[in-house]
């Protein structure tokens, strides 16, 4: 792995670290807090490489439509939805149950670039 992508891969999980419980993000949203619209499928990467890190809430990231794209690389069949559930996000489908309402964009919500 270069080292450019390490540090980005560290600035998305700092990003992923604030996400609230019961609240999602998507990969695009992180991307373009950061700076790199177009990099949704590098924070993908960066989640994929996260499952190792316990302080990493990689459940809390979806893709934009709210489906828990990421839901296979998790231990356990439904352990993603799992997660989510049990932090009061509803589930059907894969998909997140009125995910405006659940949705956490870090461009709005952080005050603080990083």
């Amino acid at each position: 792995m270069k080292p450019e992508n390490e540090n980005f891969f560290e600035r998305v999980y700092q990003v992923v670290r604030l996400i609230p419980e019961g609240r999602v993000t998507s990969y695009g949203a992180i991307a373009k807090y950061l700076g790199a619209a177009r990099s949704a499928r590098m924070v993908g990467w960066a989640m994929n490489a996260s499952h190792n890190m316990d302080d990493i809430p990689a459940h809390r990231v979806v893709n934009k439509a709210g489906i828990l794209t990421g839901k296979h690389h998790f231990d356990g069949t439904n352990l993603m939805q799992q997660l989510l559930e049990a932090e009061g996000v509803q589930i059907k489908n894969l998909q997140i149950v009125d995910l405006d309402k659940h949705f956490w964009d870090p461009f709005t919500e952080l005050k603080a670039e990083l």
